[in-house]
C-alpha cells in the first residue's frame, strides 16, 4: 500500500473517531516515534530559514491550495 492511500484511510478513519479517541491515537502515534527524532529541535536559525524557503515558493507560485490537495486525496 502506498504512503499517500495509508494517509488517506488514516484521514478518513480518524474522522470516524471522537476528538477524545483522536488524541488517543495521536499519542499512541507519538508513543511509536524514537526519542532521538522528538529530541531533535530545530534551532531558530534553521526554524527561519525554512520559513523564508516556504515564504519564497509560495511567492514563486509553488504550492498546491487547499481544493486542489482535497482533489488529490478524493475528499
Amino acid at each position: 500500500m502506498t504512503t499517500a492511500r495509508i494517509q488517506k484511510q488514516l484521514t478518513e478513519h480518524l474522522a470516524l473517531l471522537s476528538p477524545k479517541q483522536q488524541l488517543l491515537v495521536l499519542e499512541m502515534i507519538k508513543n511509536m516515534v524514537p526519542e532521538q527524532i522528538n529530541a531533535e529541535r530545530l534551532t531558530i536559525e534553521s526554524y527561519n530559514q525554512e520559513l523564508d524557503e516556504a515564504v519564497a515558493r509560495i511567492e514563486a507560485g509553488v504550492f498546491v491550495s487547499h481544493e486542489e490537495a482535497l482533489q488529490q486525496l478524493n475528499l
